[in-house]
C-alpha cells in the first residue's frame, strides 16, 4: 500500500453506517507515561536521564459531518439513541472491500455536538473512548454485498493469536429486508489450513432480526492462522447488508 489521500474512508458504528454522513475522521491510541526515575547509585552524576514505564491504554475516535435526522440509519438518530452508553465501531481508511484495513473497538459517546450558525450546512461532531483494546484488523464482510443465503465469507490471513492477546471481532446490520422475521446468525471460524478443512467455531454473535451492532473478543492462544465469517440465514425471500470486521490484538 502506498502514500495515498484519504478519499475512500468508511465508519460503521452499531447498525448505522456513518460513511456518507461524515467527512472527518481521527483515531488515536496511546500508553500513560509513569515516570520511574530514581537518583543514580554511582556518585558523580552529571547527567540523569527520566525512565518511564508505561501504564494504561486508551483509545479515542473523533468524528465529524453533515447532519441528517429521522431514520435510525441518519447519524442522528444513531447518535442521540447511543449517548452514555456504548457501542462497536469499525473504520476502515481505504474502503470496506473484504480484506481491505480496519480498526475496531468498543467505544462509549463522550461528547456529541450538533448544528451552527444561520447559512450552514448543519454539522455534527462527536467523541468516544474505547473501552479495552483498539484492534487493528481486516473486513471480513462488505457491506455492498446482499446476504440472501447461508453462507461464508472471504478467508482472511491474520495469523496466529499470542497468549496474552485476543481475536476481535465486529459486525454492523445495516440493512434488512424479506419476511417471516428474517434472521442472521453470523460466526467467526478458523482453521489451520488457507482449504479451511475442519475450522473451528470462536467466537459466535447472536441471532440478529433488527439493525444494530455487536463485538465480540476471545482470548489467546489460537493456534490457526486463517479465519472467515459464516453466516445461516432464515425467513421468507431474506436479504441482509453486514459489515463485519476481524483483527488481533
Amino acid at each position: 500500500m502506498a502514500k495515498q489521500t484519504l478519499r475512500n474512508v468508511r465508519l460503521f458504528m452499531g447498525g448505522c453506517d456513518l460513511t456518507g454522513q461524515s467527512n472527518k475522521l481521527e483515531l488515536s491510541g496511546e500508553f500513560e507515561e509513569k515516570d520511574s526515575t530514581c537518583w543514580p547509585v554511582a556518585d558523580s552524576q552529571t547527567r540523569i536521564a527520566k525512565e518511564i514505564l508505561f501504564g494504561l491504554f486508551s483509545a479515542k475516535i473523533a468524528a465529524s459531518g453533515l447532519w441528517d435526522a429521522g431514520d435510525p440509519s441518519l447519524v442522528d438518530d444513531a447518535l442521540w439513541a447511543s449517548r452514555g452508553g456504548f457501542a462497536g465501531w469499525t473504520a476502515c481508511p481505504d474502503g470496506s472491500l473484504e480484506a481491505a484495513v480496519a480498526y475496531m473497538m468498543t467505544a462509549g459517546e463522550s461528547s456529541y455536538q450538533l448544528l451552527g450558525a444561520p447559512g450552514d450546512v448543519a454539522p455534527w461532531q462527536a467523541s468516544m473512548t474505547g473501552t479495552g483494546w483498539m484492534a487493528r484488523g481486516q473486513v471480513a464482510s462488505a457491506p455492498g454485498t446482499a446476504r440472501t443465503a447461508t453462507g461464508t465469507g472471504t478467508i482472511l490471513n491474520l495469523g496466529a493469536v499470542p497468549a496474552g492477546k485476543r481475536l476481535h471481532a465486529s459486525l454492523h446490520v445495516l440493512s434488512i429486508a424479506g419476511t417471516a422475521t428474517p434472521t442472521i446468525t453470523t460466526k467467526v471460524q478458523s482453521a489451520a489450513a488457507v482449504g479451511f478443512s475442519g475450522p473451528t467455531d470462536r467466537i459466535t454473535f447472536a441471532a440478529a432480526t433488527a439493525l444494530g451492532g455487536q463485538y465480540q473478543t476471545l482470548a489467546g492462544p489460537i493456534t490457526d492462522g486463517f479465519y472467515r465469517l459464516s453466516w445461516t440465514i432464515t425467513g421468507t425471500t431474506p436479504s441482509f447488508l453486514v459489515a463485519a470486521a476481524i483483527g488481533i490484538d
